[in-house]
């Protein structure tokens, strides 16, 4: 293989028996067992190199025009994919993104330490990006040693497409995403349509994109990009890694991420159990998993102690990009979650519109999916099961600009089962100075006195 030969790193199947294939394998699940996969890496040789000096290394590349460590995944490529020849990497310097101190909000419920991690601040606005730089990385690699890939396909509710579209249209590597029928953003859809993917369309849920997409990436030449596929999961790691990183590396208590497939807290899970391993951190933090209630089968097998999951045909929610209810890393996630103490909590169409509401009135713009998590944060926070000391980090998924209709929706009071309490409608008014000053007067007045 190219790329770092100090350091290795191959697919290995959690399941039990402990295949391995090589990276520039079309190979998704054990062909032995059929168990998912990860990305193994030789930590042996990694601990060669003591936790001071890792330290040294990722901030020495912090903000670099390097090729390619100027990126929040590739500063980190030791760890994620050594193996790639730098010449073959695709990467829009994705990544370090912004910790938003939440001061306001945080107030707002007797909390100082609150911290959104903005990973919608990104190229195409989703946290998608982290994961698919390293997938289509690695094929790009596996295209220059002569693999016989025509293009990249992925399953979507919107921010994996846009992502897929948007980095093979960097690498000129045809890409197709397979996306659920009038279930998904405006701005969601437009993103890959722009960056020339062909956009399939289908009259069925993000679940019956899936089984699609595997049933055509039979096929070795269309190479799958979903989570299933944990190349995706070692880029979307860095989080773990930037977010302690980013405090100097301290560990925060707690940490609220939004989940639907779960590649993401898995992800999440093996970016603080690779510190750990490698010494960088000694203390855990405790994750927290949100879903929406609309959508909640993990909430469900958590309630039962993990003992049984089962699949359920999801319910229509805001929080589109998470609306599954058969996701294909399940297995991944509950490991991390127990792993990490972890908890799982659910949230309503109301308390999710209104959290991220409340978010925006202090200054946020957040999307649906980290409404989930912030109403989340609010009822663990009631419950006392998260101390108003603790530092905590709520993981915002994707920009709200994305859901520009879910924004206008709440403040026109038109979304389902949905109360819209801080909806803030324009004051239509004749143009007249003293008719205006006097309403303003008196909205002025009002709003001293409420959450503004």
């Amino acid at each position: 293989m190219g790329g770092d030969s100090n350091y290795r790193a191959v697919f290995r199947c959690i399941a039990g028996c402990s295949e391995e294939y090589p990276l520039d394998e079309v190979v998704y699940r054990c062909k032995k067992c059929g168990g998912l996969l990860e990305v193994y890496h030789d930590r042996d040789r990694l601990r060669e190199l003591s936790p001071k000096k890792w330290k040294e290394l990722f901030n020495s590349r912090v903000g670099t025009t390097k090729w390619p460590y100027g990126s929040g995944v590739w500063s980190k490529k030791e760890w994620v994919c050594p193996e790639v020849d730098n010449e073959n990497i695709v990467s829009m310097f994705e990544g370090n993104t912004n910790l938003f101190w939440a001061k306001r909000f945080g107030a707002m419920i007797g909390m100082h330490d609150l911290w959104i991690k903005m990973c919608g601040n990104s190229h195409t606005g989703s946290f998608k990006d982290l994961g698919m730089t390293v997938l289509v990385s690695m094929v790009n690699e596996m295209i220059m040693r002569g693999k016989p890939i025509k293009a990249v396909a992925c399953a979507s509710t919107g921010d994996t497409s846009a992502a897929l579209a948007a980095y093979c249209a960097y690498a000129g590597i045809p890409s197709i995403v397979f996306l659920p029928r009038n279930k998904i953003s405006t701005a969601q859809l437009v993103q890959p349509m722009s960056n020339g993917s062909i956009v399939m369309s289908l009259d069925t849920d993000f679940d019956g994109c899936m089984r699609i997409v595997q049933e055509i990436t039979k096929d070795n030449t269309i190479y799958l990009a979903n989570s299933m596929n944990s190349l995706r999961i070692e880029g979307q790691k860095s989080i773990s890694v930037e977010i302690v990183q980013q405090f100097d590396w301290e560990v925060p208590d707690v940490i609220i991420i939004p989940g639907g497939n779960l590649g993401n807290v898995s992800a999440l899970g093996n970016g603080f159990d690779m510190m750990l391993q490698l010494g960088l951190i000694t203390k855990k933090p405790r994750i927290v998993l949100a879903q929406a209630q609309n959508a909640n089968p993990l909430y469900r097998a958590y309630r039962n102690g993990f003992k049984e999951f089962k699949p359920i045909t999801p319910q229509k929610t805001l929080a589109s990009a998470i609306q599954i209810g058969d996701p294909v890393s399940v297995t991944k996630a509950i490991k991390a979650l127990q792993q990490f103490d972890g908890i799982v909590e659910q949230a309503s169409e109301d308390e999710l519109s209104d959290a991220a509401a409340l978010a925006d009135r202090t200054g946020m713009y957040s999307c649906p999916h980290t409404g989930v998590a912030l109403a989340v944060l609010l009822k663990l926070v009631e419950k006392q099961v998260i101390s108003k000391t603790d530092k905590t980090v709520v993981i915002s998924t994707a920009h709200g600009l994305k859901f520009s209709e879910f924004k206008v929706g709440y403040h026109q009071g038109t979304l389902p089962d949905v109360k819209s309490i801080y909806a803030n409608r324009p004051i239509e008014l004749e143009a007249n100075a003293d008719r205006v000053r006097e309403v303003l007067f008196n909205e002025l007045q009002r709003r001293s006195t409420v959450a503004y």
